[in-house]
């Protein structure tokens, strides 16, 4: 029984995943890209009690992300923002905020996604050589070559992934499919390649 989709990397996942440094993270954080998040426990701020995941501002805690690698580990948190709200809110107990570390730091899996494919990027963790990964990526990959070769391509991208995951159910008894999103990343490069031909 596979195993359902990651829903939080951590800073450093995510910069294995990218190839990038921390300092990248940080910024693209900062301008909106996506959110940086940990979980707190209970906090005053105000009069309201906050307690659990919680979204951090970069610059708050800049140090931490430098690019030469030599800044600390954790830090002070005084302000932090609740999922789904836009304003921020002051820690007023414990007086001097709370302590946070880079560790303990992650991105939501979603956002981490929705990057990925805005940017055109591939994976490069379960990509690279030597990874692991539950799944036939080759065999997938064969499995495209032969329905393109035979068949040419379907009228969407969105067929053409469904038709891989069927292909996924078929080899492992339906045990070990990739969420279509997944698959999705794997093929872009190909279906787009293939599409500006035809066009």
């Amino acid at each position: 029984m596979a195993l359902p989709p990651r829903t939080h990397y951590t800073l450093h996942e995510v910069t294995a995943r990218w190839g990038c440094n921390i300092a990248d993270i940080a910024g693209w954080a900062d301008s909106g890209r996506f959110r940086i998040v940990t979980g707190i426990t209970l906090v005053q701020c105000g009069t309201e009690i906050v307690a659990g995941k919680v979204v951090l501002s970069p610059m708050e805690l800049l140090p931490l992300f430098r690019r030469c690698g030599t800044g600390p580990t954790e830090g002070s948190v005084r302000r932090i923002q609740l999922p789904g709200r836009s304003d921020w809110l002051q820690i007023t107990d414990p007086a001097g905020g709370v302590t946070v570390a880079i560790a303990d730091m992650l991105v939501l899996a979603e956002e981490v996604h929705a990057f990925e494919d805005e940017n055109d990027m591939v994976r490069r963790v379960t990509s690279g050589p030597g990874a692991t990964t539950p799944y036939d990526w080759e065999g997938m990959n064969v499995a495209l070559i032969r329905r393109i070769h035979d068949d040419g391509l379907p009228g969407t991208q969105a067929e053409l992934v469904a038709e891989m995951q069927d292909w996924f159910a078929d080899q492992s008894d339906g045990e070990r499919i990739p969420d279509s999103r997944t698959i999705r990343r794997r093929i872009t490069p190909v279906w787009k390649a293939l599409r500006r031909e035809v066009e």
